[in-house]
Protein backbone atom coordinates (compact mmCIF):
# COMPACT_ATOMS: atom_id res chain seq x y z
CA UNK A 1 0.00 0.00 0.00
CA UNK A 2 2.87 2.34 0.64
CA UNK A 3 3.37 2.73 -3.11
CA UNK A 4 0.04 4.57 -3.49
CA UNK A 5 0.41 6.79 -0.43
CA UNK A 6 1.59 10.38 -1.04
CA UNK A 7 5.24 10.89 -0.12
CA UNK A 8 4.24 13.83 2.06
CA UNK A 9 2.09 11.54 4.19
CA UNK A 10 4.96 9.08 4.61
CA UNK A 11 7.15 11.96 5.72
CA UNK A 12 4.54 13.04 8.24
CA UNK A 13 4.47 9.49 9.67
CA UNK A 14 8.23 9.59 10.11
CA UNK A 15 8.03 12.80 12.17
CA UNK A 16 5.10 11.52 14.25
CA UNK A 17 6.08 10.01 17.64
CA UNK A 18 3.24 7.45 17.55
CA UNK A 19 2.10 4.96 14.89
CA UNK A 20 0.09 6.88 12.29
CA UNK A 21 -2.66 4.88 10.60
CA UNK A 22 -4.58 5.24 7.38
CA UNK A 23 -8.17 4.08 7.78
CA UNK A 24 -11.45 4.13 5.88
CA UNK A 25 -12.08 4.35 2.17
CA UNK A 26 -8.49 4.57 0.94
CA UNK A 27 -7.52 1.33 2.72
CA UNK A 28 -10.73 -0.41 1.71
CA UNK A 29 -10.42 0.56 -1.95
CA UNK A 30 -6.77 -0.44 -2.13
CA UNK A 31 -7.49 -3.88 -0.68
CA UNK A 32 -10.46 -4.22 -3.06
CA UNK A 33 -8.23 -3.52 -6.05
CA UNK A 34 -9.90 -0.20 -6.82
CA UNK A 35 -7.70 2.60 -8.11
CA UNK A 36 -7.45 5.59 -5.81
CA UNK A 37 -8.33 8.92 -7.44
CA UNK A 38 -5.95 11.86 -7.22
CA UNK A 39 -8.36 13.54 -4.81
CA UNK A 40 -8.69 10.42 -2.64
CA UNK A 41 -9.94 10.78 0.93
CA UNK A 42 -6.89 10.40 3.17
CA UNK A 43 -8.30 9.70 6.62
CA UNK A 44 -5.58 9.20 9.23
CA UNK A 45 -5.77 8.44 12.94
CA UNK A 46 -3.62 7.58 15.94
CA UNK A 47 -3.78 6.96 19.69
CA UNK A 48 -2.35 10.45 20.21
CA UNK A 49 -3.51 13.99 20.89
CA UNK A 50 -3.95 16.57 18.16
CA UNK A 51 -1.05 18.58 19.64
CA UNK A 52 1.33 15.73 18.77
CA UNK A 53 0.09 15.77 15.21
CA UNK A 54 0.34 19.55 14.93
CA UNK A 55 4.00 19.44 15.93
CA UNK A 56 4.79 16.73 13.40
CA UNK A 57 2.77 18.47 10.69
CA UNK A 58 4.73 21.68 11.15
CA UNK A 59 8.04 19.80 10.85
CA UNK A 60 6.80 17.98 7.72
CA UNK A 61 5.72 21.20 5.99
CA UNK A 62 1.96 20.71 6.18
CA UNK A 63 -0.53 23.54 6.40
CA UNK A 64 -3.09 23.31 9.21
CA UNK A 65 -6.53 24.18 7.86
CA UNK A 66 -8.61 23.59 10.98
CA UNK A 67 -8.40 22.13 14.49
CA UNK A 68 -11.44 20.79 16.35
CA UNK A 69 -10.26 19.91 19.84
CA UNK A 70 -13.62 18.67 21.06
CA UNK A 71 -13.53 15.85 18.50
CA UNK A 72 -9.75 15.48 18.31
CA UNK A 73 -9.83 16.33 14.60
CA UNK A 74 -7.26 18.20 12.52
CA UNK A 75 -7.61 19.07 8.83
CA UNK A 76 -4.32 19.32 6.97
CA UNK A 77 -3.08 20.12 3.50
CA UNK A 78 0.33 19.29 2.07
CA UNK A 79 2.41 21.45 -0.25
CA UNK A 80 0.89 19.76 -3.31
CA UNK A 81 -2.69 20.59 -2.31
CA UNK A 82 -3.72 17.12 -1.07
CA UNK A 83 -6.08 17.16 1.91
CA UNK A 84 -5.94 14.95 5.00
CA UNK A 85 -8.16 14.56 8.06
CA UNK A 86 -6.68 13.30 11.31
CA UNK A 87 -8.78 12.04 14.21
CA UNK A 88 -7.69 10.73 17.61
CA UNK A 89 -8.71 7.22 18.57
CA UNK A 90 -12.01 7.69 20.32
CA UNK A 91 -15.32 6.19 21.35
CA UNK A 92 -18.58 8.02 20.53
CA UNK A 93 -22.03 8.18 22.05
CA UNK A 94 -25.03 9.55 20.15
CA UNK A 95 -28.45 10.97 20.75
CA UNK A 96 -30.71 8.82 18.59
CA UNK A 97 -30.27 9.59 14.88
CA UNK A 98 -28.13 12.71 15.24
CA UNK A 99 -25.02 12.82 13.06
CA UNK A 100 -22.88 14.60 15.67
CA UNK A 101 -21.82 12.57 18.73
CA UNK A 102 -23.28 13.73 22.04
CA UNK A 103 -20.25 12.46 23.96
CA UNK A 104 -16.68 11.67 22.87
CA UNK A 105 -14.23 9.64 24.92
CA UNK A 106 -10.62 9.56 23.74
CA UNK A 107 -8.82 6.22 23.94
CA UNK A 108 -5.68 4.40 22.91
CA UNK A 109 -7.67 1.25 22.09
CA UNK A 110 -7.95 0.52 18.34
CA UNK A 111 -10.86 -1.87 18.96
CA UNK A 112 -12.92 0.91 20.55
CA UNK A 113 -12.04 3.27 17.73
CA UNK A 114 -13.08 0.66 15.16
CA UNK A 115 -16.53 0.06 16.60
CA UNK A 116 -17.42 3.76 16.42
CA UNK A 117 -17.27 3.55 12.60
CA UNK A 118 -19.98 2.36 10.20
CA UNK A 119 -18.94 -0.77 8.29
CA UNK A 120 -16.25 -3.35 9.01
CA UNK A 121 -14.80 -2.84 5.54
CA UNK A 122 -14.04 0.75 6.58
CA UNK A 123 -12.38 -0.29 9.86
CA UNK A 124 -9.12 -1.70 8.53
CA UNK A 125 -6.03 0.22 9.67
CA UNK A 126 -2.70 0.59 7.90
CA UNK A 127 0.38 1.59 9.91
CA UNK A 128 2.16 3.87 7.46
CA UNK A 129 5.62 3.65 9.01
CA UNK A 130 5.54 -0.07 9.81
CA UNK A 131 3.76 -0.92 6.52
CA UNK A 132 1.38 -3.25 8.35
CA UNK A 133 -2.39 -3.80 8.28
CA UNK A 134 -4.50 -4.17 11.43
CA UNK A 135 -7.96 -5.69 11.19
CA UNK A 136 -9.80 -5.61 14.53
CA UNK A 137 -13.27 -6.44 13.13
CA UNK A 138 -12.64 -8.81 10.21
CA UNK A 139 -12.95 -6.10 7.60
CA UNK A 140 -10.38 -7.64 5.23
CA UNK A 141 -12.54 -10.74 4.87
CA UNK A 142 -15.57 -8.54 4.11
CA UNK A 143 -13.59 -6.67 1.47
CA UNK A 144 -12.61 -9.95 -0.15
CA UNK A 145 -16.26 -11.04 -0.10
CA UNK A 146 -17.41 -7.58 -1.33
CA UNK A 147 -19.65 -7.32 1.71
CA UNK A 148 -20.92 -4.40 3.78
CA UNK A 149 -21.46 -5.45 7.39
CA UNK A 150 -21.96 -3.03 10.27
CA UNK A 151 -19.33 -2.75 13.01
CA UNK A 152 -21.98 -3.43 15.68
CA UNK A 153 -25.61 -4.59 15.51
CA UNK A 154 -27.17 -2.77 12.56
CA UNK A 155 -30.01 -1.42 14.66
CA UNK A 156 -27.45 0.34 16.85
CA UNK A 157 -25.27 1.62 14.00
CA UNK A 158 -28.12 3.19 12.02
CA UNK A 159 -29.96 4.26 15.14
CA UNK A 160 -26.95 6.33 16.19
CA UNK A 161 -26.39 8.30 12.99
CA UNK A 162 -29.01 8.79 10.29
CA UNK A 163 -26.44 9.85 7.70
CA UNK A 164 -25.21 6.25 7.63
CA UNK A 165 -28.41 5.42 5.76
CA UNK A 166 -27.18 7.49 2.80
CA UNK A 167 -23.62 6.27 3.20
CA UNK A 168 -24.82 2.67 2.93
CA UNK A 169 -26.35 3.30 -0.49
CA UNK A 170 -23.50 5.49 -1.71
CA UNK A 171 -20.69 3.16 -0.61
CA UNK A 172 -22.46 0.13 -2.03
CA UNK A 173 -22.73 1.99 -5.34
CA UNK A 174 -19.10 3.11 -5.33
CA UNK A 175 -17.55 -0.21 -4.33
CA UNK A 176 -19.96 -2.80 -5.71
CA UNK A 177 -20.18 -4.30 -2.21
CA UNK A 178 -23.46 -5.92 -1.14
CA UNK A 179 -25.02 -5.09 2.26
CA UNK A 180 -25.79 -8.19 4.31
CA UNK A 181 -29.34 -8.96 5.47
CA UNK A 182 -28.91 -7.53 8.94
CA UNK A 183 -27.50 -4.33 7.49
CA UNK A 184 -30.50 -3.83 5.21
CA UNK A 185 -32.96 -4.71 7.97
CA UNK A 186 -31.37 -2.21 10.35
CA UNK A 187 -31.50 0.50 7.70
CA UNK A 188 -35.16 -0.21 6.98
CA UNK A 189 -36.01 -0.04 10.68
CA UNK A 190 -34.41 3.38 11.07
CA UNK A 191 -35.08 4.88 7.62
CA UNK A 192 -37.02 7.81 9.10
CA UNK A 193 -33.90 9.01 10.95
CA UNK A 194 -32.60 10.49 7.68
CA UNK A 195 -35.05 13.33 8.36
CA UNK A 196 -32.83 14.43 11.26
CA UNK A 197 -29.86 15.01 8.94
CA UNK A 198 -29.04 18.43 7.48
CA UNK A 199 -30.13 18.78 3.82
CA UNK A 200 -26.61 19.78 2.76
CA UNK A 201 -25.22 16.45 3.98
CA UNK A 202 -27.94 14.49 2.19
CA UNK A 203 -27.26 16.42 -1.00
CA UNK A 204 -23.51 15.76 -0.75
CA UNK A 205 -24.11 12.02 -0.41
CA UNK A 206 -26.61 12.04 -3.27
CA UNK A 207 -24.11 13.80 -5.55
CA UNK A 208 -21.49 11.15 -4.81
CA UNK A 209 -24.03 8.37 -5.33
CA UNK A 210 -25.08 9.74 -8.73
CA UNK A 211 -21.41 9.92 -9.78
CA UNK A 212 -20.38 6.64 -8.14
CA UNK A 213 -19.46 5.01 -11.45
CA UNK A 214 -16.37 7.21 -11.55
CA UNK A 215 -14.59 5.06 -8.98
CA UNK A 216 -14.81 1.72 -10.81
CA UNK A 217 -16.07 2.65 -14.25
CA UNK A 218 -19.22 0.64 -13.51
CA UNK A 219 -22.11 2.28 -15.35
CA UNK A 220 -24.69 0.51 -13.19
CA UNK A 221 -23.27 1.89 -9.92
CA UNK A 222 -25.65 4.87 -9.47
CA UNK A 223 -28.61 2.64 -10.34
CA UNK A 224 -27.53 0.13 -7.68
CA UNK A 225 -27.27 2.86 -5.05
CA UNK A 226 -30.72 4.22 -5.90
CA UNK A 227 -32.18 0.72 -5.60
CA UNK A 228 -30.78 0.46 -2.06
CA UNK A 229 -32.39 3.78 -1.14
CA UNK A 230 -35.66 2.34 -2.41
CA UNK A 231 -35.18 -1.03 -0.71
CA UNK A 232 -34.43 0.49 2.69
CA UNK A 233 -37.27 3.00 2.49
CA UNK A 234 -34.89 5.97 2.73
CA UNK A 235 -36.02 7.27 -0.68
CA UNK A 236 -39.52 7.97 0.67
CA UNK A 237 -38.02 10.42 3.15
CA UNK A 238 -35.35 11.98 0.92
CA UNK A 239 -37.31 12.25 -2.36
CA UNK A 240 -40.94 11.54 -1.46
CA UNK A 241 -42.34 13.07 -4.67
CA UNK A 242 -40.24 10.65 -6.70
CA UNK A 243 -40.94 7.64 -4.50
CA UNK A 244 -44.67 7.97 -5.25
CA UNK A 245 -43.89 6.60 -8.72
CA UNK A 246 -43.20 3.10 -7.40
CA UNK A 247 -45.73 0.63 -8.84
CA UNK A 248 -47.32 3.43 -10.90
CA UNK A 249 -47.84 1.77 -14.26
CA UNK A 250 -47.27 3.43 -17.62
CA UNK A 251 -48.43 2.68 -21.16
CA UNK A 252 -46.96 -0.69 -22.00
CA UNK A 253 -46.49 0.16 -25.68
CA UNK A 254 -43.99 2.84 -24.61
CA UNK A 255 -42.74 1.64 -21.22
CA UNK A 256 -41.56 -1.64 -19.71
CA UNK A 257 -41.23 -0.22 -16.17
CA UNK A 258 -43.18 1.76 -13.60
CA UNK A 259 -42.48 5.47 -13.15
CA UNK A 260 -39.87 5.08 -10.41
CA UNK A 261 -37.96 2.24 -12.05
CA UNK A 262 -37.95 4.17 -15.33
CA UNK A 263 -36.45 7.17 -13.52
CA UNK A 264 -33.71 4.99 -12.02
CA UNK A 265 -32.92 3.52 -15.43
CA UNK A 266 -32.81 6.97 -16.96
CA UNK A 267 -30.00 7.76 -14.52
CA UNK A 268 -28.30 4.55 -15.61
CA UNK A 269 -28.22 5.70 -19.23
CA UNK A 270 -27.43 9.37 -18.56
CA UNK A 271 -23.97 10.99 -18.53
CA UNK A 272 -22.85 12.25 -15.09
CA UNK A 273 -23.51 15.92 -15.74
CA UNK A 274 -27.28 15.48 -16.20
CA UNK A 275 -28.08 12.78 -13.65
CA UNK A 276 -30.17 15.00 -11.40
CA UNK A 277 -32.30 15.90 -14.42
CA UNK A 278 -32.47 12.22 -15.38
CA UNK A 279 -33.54 11.23 -11.87
CA UNK A 280 -36.19 13.95 -11.60
CA UNK A 281 -37.37 14.23 -15.21
CA UNK A 282 -40.63 12.37 -14.44
CA UNK A 283 -41.09 13.64 -10.88
CA UNK A 284 -44.27 15.35 -12.07
CA UNK A 285 -45.96 12.12 -13.16
CA UNK A 286 -47.11 10.92 -9.72
CA UNK A 287 -48.38 14.40 -8.90
CA UNK A 288 -50.33 14.70 -12.18
CA UNK A 289 -51.72 11.18 -12.00
CA UNK A 290 -52.96 11.60 -8.44
CA UNK A 291 -54.46 14.99 -9.33
CA UNK A 292 -55.83 14.34 -12.84
CA UNK A 293 -55.64 10.61 -13.49
CA UNK A 294 -53.15 11.19 -16.32
CA UNK A 295 -49.60 12.41 -17.00
CA UNK A 296 -50.38 15.23 -19.46
CA UNK A 297 -48.75 18.17 -17.67
CA UNK A 298 -45.98 16.22 -15.98
CA UNK A 299 -43.11 18.14 -17.62
CA UNK A 300 -44.43 21.47 -16.36
CA UNK A 301 -45.24 20.17 -12.89
CA UNK A 302 -42.03 18.16 -12.80
CA UNK A 303 -39.96 21.30 -13.36
CA UNK A 304 -41.68 22.91 -10.38
CA UNK A 305 -41.16 19.83 -8.22
CA UNK A 306 -37.51 19.46 -9.27
CA UNK A 307 -36.87 23.07 -8.27
CA UNK A 308 -38.58 22.48 -4.92
CA UNK A 309 -36.59 19.31 -4.22
CA UNK A 310 -33.19 20.75 -5.10
CA UNK A 311 -33.88 24.01 -3.28
CA UNK A 312 -34.77 22.00 -0.18
CA UNK A 313 -31.51 20.08 -0.50
CA UNK A 314 -29.59 23.39 -0.69
CA UNK A 315 -28.21 22.49 -4.13
CA UNK A 316 -26.23 25.13 -6.08
CA UNK A 317 -28.40 27.65 -7.93
CA UNK A 318 -26.86 26.75 -11.28
CA UNK A 319 -27.83 23.09 -10.89
CA UNK A 320 -31.35 24.03 -9.85
CA UNK A 321 -31.87 26.23 -12.91
CA UNK A 322 -30.39 23.68 -15.31
CA UNK A 323 -32.36 20.76 -13.88
CA UNK A 324 -35.61 22.71 -13.86
CA UNK A 325 -35.05 23.74 -17.48
CA UNK A 326 -34.23 20.25 -18.70
CA UNK A 327 -37.20 18.70 -16.90
CA UNK A 328 -39.52 21.29 -18.43
CA UNK A 329 -38.19 20.55 -21.93
CA UNK A 330 -37.77 16.78 -21.84
CA UNK A 331 -41.08 16.08 -23.63
CA UNK A 332 -40.38 18.47 -26.51
CA UNK A 333 -41.08 16.76 -29.84
CA UNK A 334 -41.78 13.41 -28.16
CA UNK A 335 -44.14 12.59 -31.05
CA UNK A 336 -41.70 13.89 -33.70
CA UNK A 337 -44.29 16.37 -35.01
CA UNK A 338 -42.33 19.54 -34.24
CA UNK A 339 -41.40 21.54 -37.33
CA UNK A 340 -37.74 22.31 -38.05
CA UNK A 341 -38.20 26.09 -37.72
CA UNK A 342 -39.75 25.66 -34.28
CA UNK A 343 -36.86 23.41 -33.27
CA UNK A 344 -34.46 26.11 -34.47
CA UNK A 345 -36.19 28.71 -32.33
CA UNK A 346 -36.08 26.38 -29.33
CA UNK A 347 -32.38 25.75 -29.89
CA UNK A 348 -31.75 29.50 -29.90
CA UNK A 349 -33.86 30.08 -26.80
CA UNK A 350 -32.21 27.32 -24.79
CA UNK A 351 -28.84 27.01 -26.52
CA UNK A 352 -26.75 26.66 -23.29
CA UNK A 353 -28.80 23.55 -22.41
CA UNK A 354 -29.20 21.93 -25.83
CA UNK A 355 -26.42 19.34 -25.57
CA UNK A 356 -27.69 18.32 -22.14
CA UNK A 357 -31.26 18.14 -23.49
CA UNK A 358 -30.24 15.83 -26.34
CA UNK A 359 -28.46 13.60 -23.82
CA UNK A 360 -31.65 13.54 -21.73
CA UNK A 361 -33.71 12.67 -24.82
CA UNK A 362 -31.44 9.68 -25.33
CA UNK A 363 -31.38 8.56 -21.70
CA UNK A 364 -35.18 8.84 -21.43
CA UNK A 365 -35.66 6.84 -24.63
CA UNK A 366 -33.22 4.13 -23.58
CA UNK A 367 -34.81 3.84 -20.14
CA UNK A 368 -38.24 3.01 -21.55
CA UNK A 369 -37.30 -0.48 -22.78
CA UNK A 370 -33.52 -0.65 -22.32
CA UNK A 371 -33.12 0.29 -25.97
CA UNK A 372 -29.71 1.86 -26.58
CA UNK A 373 -30.31 2.60 -30.25
CA UNK A 374 -30.30 6.32 -31.18
CA UNK A 375 -33.34 8.14 -29.83
CA UNK A 376 -35.40 9.43 -32.79
CA UNK A 377 -35.96 12.88 -31.21
CA UNK A 378 -32.26 13.23 -30.39
CA UNK A 379 -31.33 12.28 -33.99
CA UNK A 380 -33.83 14.73 -35.44
CA UNK A 381 -32.70 17.62 -33.25
CA UNK A 382 -29.04 16.81 -33.84
CA UNK A 383 -29.63 17.03 -37.59
CA UNK A 384 -31.28 20.42 -37.19
CA UNK A 385 -28.46 21.61 -34.94
CA UNK A 386 -25.81 20.42 -37.38
CA UNK A 387 -27.72 21.98 -40.26
CA UNK A 388 -27.68 25.34 -38.55
CA UNK A 389 -23.95 25.04 -38.00
CA UNK A 390 -23.31 24.04 -41.60
CA UNK A 391 -25.19 27.02 -43.02
CA UNK A 392 -23.77 29.31 -40.32
CA UNK A 393 -27.16 30.13 -38.91
CA UNK A 394 -26.62 31.67 -35.46
CA UNK A 395 -27.59 29.44 -32.55
CA UNK A 396 -26.76 32.06 -29.94
CA UNK A 397 -26.12 35.80 -29.82
CA UNK A 398 -22.37 35.27 -30.04
CA UNK A 399 -22.80 33.74 -33.52
CA UNK A 400 -24.96 36.60 -34.84
CA UNK A 401 -23.00 38.69 -37.36
CA UNK A 402 -24.35 42.00 -36.10
CA UNK A 403 -24.01 43.74 -32.77
CA UNK A 404 -25.20 46.75 -30.82
CA UNK A 405 -22.70 49.11 -32.42
CA UNK A 406 -23.96 48.16 -35.88
CA UNK A 407 -27.51 48.99 -34.84
CA UNK A 408 -26.54 52.30 -33.20
CA UNK A 409 -24.88 53.37 -36.45
CA UNK A 410 -28.14 53.02 -38.38
CA UNK A 411 -30.10 54.93 -35.74
CA UNK A 412 -31.61 52.24 -33.52
CA UNK A 413 -32.14 53.71 -30.05
CA UNK A 414 -30.00 52.23 -27.27
CA UNK A 415 -33.13 51.34 -25.28
CA UNK A 416 -34.25 49.05 -28.14
CA UNK A 417 -30.92 47.30 -28.79
CA UNK A 418 -31.62 44.19 -26.75
CA UNK A 419 -35.05 43.50 -28.22
CA UNK A 420 -33.93 44.20 -31.81
CA UNK A 421 -30.90 41.93 -31.48
CA UNK A 422 -33.18 39.13 -30.25
CA UNK A 423 -35.42 39.64 -33.27
CA UNK A 424 -32.41 39.55 -35.60
CA UNK A 425 -31.16 36.36 -33.96
CA UNK A 426 -34.53 34.71 -34.55
CA UNK A 427 -34.62 35.99 -38.15
CA UNK A 428 -31.14 34.70 -38.99
CA UNK A 429 -31.54 31.42 -37.13
CA UNK A 430 -34.22 30.33 -39.59
CA UNK A 431 -31.97 30.88 -42.62
CA UNK A 432 -28.18 31.03 -42.41
CA UNK A 433 -27.90 33.13 -45.59
CA UNK A 434 -29.41 36.01 -43.62
CA UNK A 435 -26.56 36.01 -41.11
CA UNK A 436 -24.59 38.78 -42.79
CA UNK A 437 -24.05 42.22 -41.32
CA UNK A 438 -25.45 44.14 -44.31
CA UNK A 439 -28.55 41.96 -44.53
CA UNK A 440 -29.19 42.15 -40.79
CA UNK A 441 -28.75 45.91 -40.55
CA UNK A 442 -30.96 46.45 -43.60
CA UNK A 443 -33.64 44.25 -42.02
CA UNK A 444 -33.37 46.25 -38.78
CA UNK A 445 -33.56 49.56 -40.66
CA UNK A 446 -36.69 48.45 -42.52
CA UNK A 447 -38.56 47.02 -39.52
CA UNK A 448 -37.38 48.96 -36.45
CA UNK A 449 -36.72 52.54 -37.55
Amino acid sequence: MKKVIPENLCRLAEFFPFPLYLVGGSVRDHLAGLSLPQNADWDICAPAAEEDLLTAAQRAGFRVRAVYRNTGTVKLQDNEGADYEFTRFRSDKYVRGAHTPSEIIFTDDMQKDAVRRDFCANAVYYDIRAEQFFDPLGGISDIQKKLLRTVAPARKVFGEDGLRLMRLARQSAETGFTPDGECLAGAREHAALIQDIAPERIYAELVRLLRSDGKRGDGSAPYRGLCILRETGVLKHVLPELALGENMRQREDFHRYDVLEHSFRCVRYAPPEIRFAALLHDAGKPYCYLRDGNFYEHAKEGARIAEKILTGLKAPKKLIVETKTLVSLHMKDYNLQMRPNKIRRTIVEYFPYIEALLALFQADFSACKDDTSPAPAAVKWRNVLNGMKAERAPRCMKELNANGDDLLKIGIRSTKLSSVLKELLDYAALDGTRNRREILTEYARKHYL
